[in-house]
């Protein structure tokens, strides 16, 4: 999920996913601690400054690993793990149920997660954010992201209305909803975090819900 991402550990998968084998633990491990070492090189040098090189450095591996796991720098910063929770979770709502609230409880859900991993979660998800306004290479493969973000929505919905995810209105909905998240943290970072994030994701949503 582009603009949030868990509060996993090394050894755990995210909640709500069945528990990771040993392989599995150790390749979440690495790219946590890739994630890790950029965003502290990032708040302490800038984005620009930050090199993959520095980056392996502070995680312990070698270059060629960094690229392993993320083809860009800029993948890095956007990549996380939330994406398949949160098909999970969209797919665990009751059938009958609204899909914009489908969508509220599983961001609320993010948001949560966020908010329990404490200031330091708190701190990377306010950088990503910052990058994403003011780091053009970021905002650039922040599209493509989403893109792919909007495609889990456009199935989930697929299966609770029985529609075609591919249908104009489905993908216009899904969309729509991946890009009211990204205002609404990005309204959030440019006003120095200073609003309640789940009530501007609510009022993001409530839009959306006069509308539906």
């Amino acid at each position: 999920m582009t603009a949030a991402r868990t509060s996993a550990s090394a050894s755990t998968a995210p909640v709500g996913t069945a528990p990771l084998g040993l392989r599995e633990r150790k390749k979440l491990k690495t790219r946590i601690a890739i994630r890790e070492a950029t965003y502290r090189l990032i708040d302490e040098q800038g984005y620009d400054a930050t090199t993959i090189e520095q980056i392996a450095q502070g995680a312990d591996v070698s270059p060629s690993t960094v690229f392993r796991y993320f083809p860009t720098k800029e993948d890095i910063v956007l990549s996380d793990e939330y994406d398949a929770l949160m098909e999970q979770l969209l797919r665990e709502r009751p059938a009958g149920e609204p899909v914009v609230e489908s969508l509220r409880h599983v961001l609320h859900h993010a948001v949560g997660q966020i908010q329990a991993g404490g200031e330091a979660e708190q701190r990377e998800l306010l950088v990503r954010a910052r990058l994403m306004i003011h780091s053009v290479p970021v905002r650039s493969r922040l599209m493509e992201s989403m893109s792919l973000t909007g495609r889990i929505v456009c199935r989930a919905i697929g299966e609770r209305t029985g529609r075609d995810p591919d249908d104009f209105e489905v993908r216009t909905l899904a969309m729509g909803m991946m890009g009211a998240l990204l205002e609404a943290i990005m309204y959030w970072a440019e006003r120095d975090c200073r609003d309640d994030l789940t009530d501007l994701v609510d009022r993001a949503l409530d839009i959306f819900e006069r509308r539906a």
